[in-house]
C-alpha cells in the first residue's frame, strides 16, 4: 500500500527551503510513500534539480498561485485566496488524490479550510487539534484541544477524549490509553460546570478514564491523554514552549559566563545533549486535526527541516494505520447523540471496537 501525502510547501516561516528537503528525507526513509508538492511550481522545480530520478518518480508537483500568510483572516483564506497552496493541498485529500496533507501555515485558516472542504465525521460536532507534549517518561502526552475551540460544552470534551483514544491506540499501539480531564484539582467537586459535567460523562463512558488531572500531570505522564478546551490547551502549550525556551537560554547564558564555565560546559556536554534531546519540541511536531473526513496535520510555523520531517512521519503513520476510518468506526459503535447531554448514549465500549489495519 502506497501512502500519498500532499504538502503545502509554501506555508510556515521558511517555506520551500524547509518543506521540500523534509519531503525528500521522507521519500528516502519510507519507500512506500509518494508526495504531492503544492505551491509555486517554478520554485519547486528549482528545489528539485538535484533530485534522483527514482525520487522524482514519486513526486508530483501541483501549482498554486497564492499563499496564505500568518496575518490573513479566515475570511481572506476562505473566500479570496481560493488558489492558495494550503487550500489546493487540502483539496488533494478531498479529491482522494492524497491520504493526508501537511501544512505549517496559518492554524486558523488551516482549520477553517479543512472543515469547509472535508466536513466533520458523523457524530462529531467540532474538530479538535491534538498533539503530543514531552513528559518525563519519554513517551509524550497527547493533549487536546489546543486552540480550535475556545468555548466547549461537556459533550465536546467527551468527543475529544473518544477521538484521542482512537488516535493513541492506532498510532502508539496502546490498547487501552488512560484519559485525564484537565482541571484545577483532582477532586470531583472542583472545576466549572462544564468540566464537572464532562467528568461525569467520561465516568459513564467505557473509556479508560483516570479522572481529573492538573497541569503538571501533562509533563509527569500521569495519563496517556489529557483533554481540555481549546483556550486552556493553547495557553498550556504556549506556556510550555516559552518555559522550555527560557530554560534553554538560561543554561546557555550560565555556561558562557567565563572560561571556567565554558570548560565545565565542555565536560558536561554529553549530559546537556541528552537533556536537549529529551525536551526537544521538534521531536513532537505535527498536530492532528481530529474529527474531519480526511487527515490534516499542522506543523509548527517555525519548524526546521527535522521538525517538518517529524510532522510528515506523523501523517504517514496516521494514514497507514487508517486513523480517520478508525475514528469513524468508533463513533458508529458508540452511537453518540450530541444534541443535549442527557441524550448521550454510550451503548458499546470503544475499547471493543476492532482497529482497522
Amino acid at each position: 500500500m502506497t501512502i500519498t501525502i500532499s504538502v503545502d510547501v509554501m506555508g510556515g516561516d521558511h517555506g520551500i527551503s524547509v518543506t521540500v528537503p523534509a519531503c525528500l528525507d521522507l521519500l528516502k526513509d519510507f519507500e512506500d510513500t509518494q508526495v504531492i508538492l503544492v505551491g509555486d511550481e517554478a520554485a519547486i522545480q528549482k528545489a528539485l534539480r538535484q533530485v534522483s530520478a527514482e525520487q522524482k518518480n514519486r513526486i508530483k508537483v501541483v501549482s498554486a498561485t497564492e499563499v496564505i500568510s500568518s496575518d490573513d483572516s479566515i475570511e481572506v483564506a476562505l473566500r479570496r485566496k481560493k488558489d492558495s497552496s494550503m487550500r489546493v493541498a487540502i483539496e488533494q485529500v478531498k479529491d482522494l488524490h492524497a491520504d493526508a496533507t501537511v501544512s505549517a501555515g496559518n492554524t486558523g485558516a488551516l482549520m477553517a479550510i479543512s472543515r469547509y472542504l472535508l466536513k466533520t465525521l458523523k457524530g462529531i460536532d467540532r474538530p479538535a487539534i491534538a498533539t503530543r507534549m514531552p513528559n518525563q517518561k519519554g513517551t509524550g502526552t497527547t493533549v487536546l484541544d489546543l486552540g480550535a475551540n475556545s468555548d466547549c460544552e461537556a459533550i465536546h470534551l467527551l468527543q475529544f477524549a473518544q477521538m484521542a483514544n482512537v488516535m493513541v491506540r492506532v498510532i502508539d499501539n496502546k490498547p487501552s490509553p488512560t484519559i485525564g480531564l484537565l482541571n484545577i484539582g483532582e477532586e470531583v467537586i472542583k472545576g466549572n460546570e462544564v468540566v464537572k459535567q464532562a467528568g461525569e460523562l467520561l465516568r459513564q463512558s467505557q473509556l479508560n478514564f483516570y479522572g481529573n488531572v492538573e497541569g503538571n500531570d501533562i509533563f509527569k505522564g500521569t495519563t496517556d491523554v489529557v483533554v481540555c478546551d481549546g483556550f486552556v490547551g493553547n495557553v498550556a502549550l504556549k506556556t510550555s514552549e516559552g518555559l522550555a525556551s527560557m530554560i534553554s537560554q538560561m543554561i546557555k547564558e550560565e555556561f558562557s559566563r567565563s572560561l571556567l564555565t565554558k570548560f565545565l560546559a565542555f565536560l558536561v556536554l554529553p549530559i546537556l545533549l541528552r537533556f536537549r534531546k529529551r525536551v526537544d519540541h521538534r521531536a513532537y511536531n505535527g498536530a492532528m486535526l481530529l474529527g474531519l473526513k480526511g487527515l490534516v496535520i499542522k506543523s509548527h510555523g517555525s519548524a526546521d527541516k527535522y521538525a517538518f520531517y517529524v510532522a510528515l512521519v506523523r501523517a504517514y503513520e496516521a494514514a497507514k494505520n487508517k486513523m480517520v476510518e478508525n475514528i469513524e468506526l468508533a463513533f458508529e459503535h458508540a452511537q453518540i447523540q450530541s444534541t443535549t447531554i442527557p441524550k448521550v448514549v454510550l451503548s458499546s465500549s470503544l475499547e471493543n471496537v476492532e482497529i482497522k489495519s
